[in-house]
């Protein structure tokens, strides 16, 4: 059973993570350079400008999410197995999110990095 809460808060975390990832991005590629925001329009512009992008704010509550997940599973395992295998299922999602959702260009470099960092996962696992 503890295998189950611990297997389903790292599943947690990492849906979590990758979401907020994904939506803060987009928030930011909505803003737009903010060295541009800043020039073109000083200091509490651009303050506003991110502020009041409710994508962010989206993005912040998965991120928030995903922390106290974290916490859950942390309490049922051993950190030798929750951080590398959230983070490591973080990356990979990462890298597959960004080229469905955001339509970035994953190279073959990243994929293969990808693979190896989920390889690395199932031998912390094991």
């Amino acid at each position: 059973m503890r295998l189950g809460y611990t297997w389903g808060s790292i599943l947690v975390v990492v849906a979590a993570s990758v979401t907020g990832d994904i939506l803060v991005s987009l928030a930011m590629k909505q803003v737009g350079d903010l060295g541009h925001v800043y020039r073109e329009r000083g200091f509490w512009c651009t303050v506003k400008a991110v502020m009041g992008n409710g994508t962010l704010w989206a993005g912040v509550c998965f991120m928030a999410l995903a922390f106290f997940a974290l916490l859950f599973a942390l309490s049922w395992a051993d950190v030798s197995l929750v951080a590398p295998a959230s983070a490591a299922l973080t990356y990979v999602g990462n890298a597959l999110t960004a080229k469905v959702f955001l339509r970035e260009n994953v190279d073959r470099r990243r994929w293969i990095a990808a693979l190896l960092v989920a390889a690395g996962v199932v031998l912390v696992a094991g």
